[in-house]
């Protein structure tokens, strides 16, 4: 391996280390392979950071983030949340069922885990420690619901998978509904089971004309993602041009039905979008012209041939995979580790025969559970932060939720059908 190529890794390796931001993190380990590399100059970097951005999919990530930022101003949270406790707030432990389930359905509209924890979150924890609930398991709650966020489509995360390893956007979006609920519900056990053995409170039997009532209420919240994913599969349009859709159905809803958002308001939410926008986008391409050096130097090849020849099969490699992205998921934030690990890893599960889908789905289902995960989970921080709860505490309550989504990962690699069976029904 030449001198460059090794150090593009070492770099990255110290400059994470030593508490660089990522996105310099990796421009300083690209930066020092140009110069060390008399093949490369920066003209060709320039090239490959133009080439790498001028792509039609990538308009996704600011429209599904616009989306995102006028369906959770727009009061479409609390109407979730009252749609959910009508449907399973009456069972025991409803109201952390409620919570779980929220943000199931706030998943399908956000295609953010820290802004599902943060909208729903900021609701559910004070209804929950009022009806008695435990503090740190109330705030626990709130941050493992907050993880099916980039699961269940739309997804920002999955868009960037997609265009960095060159899987269909489409096929990837839809791959994450079926698992998504599955995790939804296996979360929802657990939280049965924690509310029979402590005994928390629950609401009265189930209100059919109260479920009718919060549904029709909730149900232009609840049918967006059907229209993202109807008209994509239907051919009506492209999962780019679905972002614009979801931004226009928003902007309608919010403003002549829902009627809480002003004009006023929608200039500041894209005025957020806008910054969170070349924030991410400056991460993205630093972080293609990364993956494009790993590419250009073959790494993605020795590490194939490496792992073909010391692992004896593909089961193998899934608990390897598993082990990495779970550690990871600990320490690195899900864009680094997204932007970083899939240009290498999805060429050595392509090796060993897994579909791309399937990876791609268990791949972001893992980054998605490294949010719930101490000591640097976002979405745990983020519910600390709303319940002034300690990391400590809410860690312990988030073991065994964390324990059920490894159990969820675990079966999404074993069983390729739970991820592909919709892509290829539609397809």
């Amino acid at each position: 391996m030449q001198t460059a190529a090794i150090a593009l890794i070492v770099v990255l390796i110290v400059a994470m280390a030593l508490g660089f931001e990522i996105t310099w993190a990796l421009g300083l380990a690209c930066i020092t392979a140009v110069l060390l590399d008399p093949k490369l100059t920066f003209v060709v970097i320039s090239q490959r950071i133009f080439a790498n951005s001028n792509s039609f999919s990538m308009l996704a990530i600011p429209a599904f983030m616009l989306a995102g930022d006028i369906m959770s101003k727009g009061g479409l949270s609390k109407r979730l949340v009252a749609f959910a406790d009508s449907l399973v707030g009456w069972i025991s432990g409803g109201i952390s069922l409620v919570s779980i389930v929220a943000c199931t359905f706030f998943a399908a509209i956000s295609g953010s885990s820290v802004a599902t924890t943060a909208a729903i979150g900021g609701l559910m924890y004070p209804e929950m420690v009022e009806r008695g609930y435990p503090e740190d398991y109330s705030a626990a709650v709130q941050a493992i619901g907050g993880t099916l966020g980039i699961v269940i489509p739309p997804s920002i995360v999955m868009v960037i998978y997609g265009n960095i390893t060159g899987v269909a956007v489409g096929d990837l979006l839809m791959a994450g509904m079926l698992p998504g609920i599955i995790c939804c519900v296996c979360l929802c056990i657990y939280a049965f089971y924690k509310a029979k053995k402590y005994n928390f409170p629950k609401a009265d039997g189930f209100s059919f004309k109260r479920f009718l009532l919060s549904f029709k209420d909730a149900v232009w919240a609840l049918i967006m993602p059907v229209i993202i994913l109807g008209g994509i599969y239907a051919g009506i349009f492209t999962p780019t041009e679905s972002a614009v859709v979801a931004v226009v159905y928003g902007l309608l809803v919010c403003l002549l039905i829902y009627r809480e958002v002003t004009l006023k308001s929608v200039w500041e939410i894209i005025q957020n979008t806008a910054v969170g926008t070349a924030n991410l986008m400056i991460l993205v391409v630093t972080a293609q012209m990364f993956g494009w050096l790993i590419s250009y130097y073959q790494i993605p090849q020795y590490v194939t041939e490496f792992m073909l020849s010391y692992v004896s099969g593909k089961y193998m490699f899934w608990a390897i995979i598993i082990i990495l992205l779970t550690i990871c998921g600990m320490f690195l934030e899900v864009g680094a580790t997204n932007l970083i690990l899939a240009p290498i890893l999805a060429p050595i599960a392509a090796a060993f025969g897994i579909n791309p889908v399937q990876f791609g789905l268990v791949f972001v289902f893992l980054l998605a559970m490294g949010q719930a995960t101490p000591p640097f989970g976002t979405c745990m921080f983020v519910a600390c932060g709303i319940s002034k709860r300690s990391v400590g505490g809410v860690s312990k309550q988030l073991v065994p939720f964390v324990l059920v989504e490894i159990l969820c990962g675990i079966l999404f690699a074993l069983v390729p059908a739970l991820s592909t069976l919709l892509p290829s029904l539609i397809s």
